[in-house]
Order: structure tokens, then C-alpha cells, then sequence
């Protein structure tokens, strides 16, 4: 509904999210945020399926909403083991908004994902 992406399954440990692209954060949550990019491209990453539930319990901001972040620096710090105790999905959807899926390229579908790694681009 609000754009193609991925998914990523993170690890069942206490770690960082982090930010897909260099922009800025244009909307923070405890549970998700958007950056957008220098060509105006927004991608939202969201901690998790129906976390807002958690009412922010278990999430940690790391940076304020207009700061200026680098592809690959912390954002929000949160356990995904602690979300999938709490009965939520720890699966983070990684969304290209207002984009059309056919404007993506490279969209990563599946395997391993390390930091640093290109999940889509934009055409």
C-alpha cells in the first residue's frame, strides 16, 4: 500500500537498526522511521509487525527527527528476541515509498544481509 520493498528476518539478539540510505530522518518512532534520501527518494524501515502496540517498550532512539544520518549508522536500538517474546513479528519491512515496483533495481529477495548491503535501488 505504501510502496515495493523487502523484508529483513534480524538476528534473535539486542542490536541496532540502521539507517538504508544517507538522508535525512524525516519520521521517527520508537517502532519505525523514515529517511529520505538527496533525490527525495523515503524509505521506511519498520521494526517489526505491529509493534506499535509495544507502545515503544524494548526501542531505544539513537537520533532525533531532522538529523542528517549515513547509510549504515544507528537509528534505534531494540532486541527482536524481546518483540517475538512479547508475541509481535520481529520481521523488519524495508519500504521504497511512493515508488513503483518497477522503478526499483537489484531489489535483494532473499540470503544473508550484512551491513553495508544494497537491498534496491531506484532507477
Amino acid at each position: 500500500m505504501v510502496g515495493p520493498g523487502t523484508a529483513i528476518d534480524p538476528v534473535r539478539e539486542a542490536s541496532e537498526a540502521l539507517s538504508p540510505v544517507d538522508g535525512v530522518i524525516v519520521s521517527l518512532h520508537p517502532h519505525a522511521f523514515v529517511v529520505v534520501d538527496s533525490d527525495g527518494h523515503g524509505v521506511l524501515t519498520h521494526l517489526g509487525i505491529d509493534t506499535v502496540q509495544l507502545n515503544g517498550e524494548g526501542f531505544e532512539l539513537l537520533v532525533n527527527k531532522g538529523d542528517t544520518v549515513a547509510r549504515g549508522q544507528a537509528v534505534v536500538r531494540w532486541n527482536p528476541a524481546a518483540v517475538e517474546a512479547a508475541g509481535k513479528s520481529p520481521i523488519c519491512p524495508v519500504v521504497a515509498l511512493e515508488a513503483t515496483a518497477d522503478s526499483l533495481t537489484g531489489l535483494r529477495e532473499d540470503g544473508d544481509v550484512q551491513v553495508g548491503d544494497e537491498l534496491f535501488g531506484w532507477q
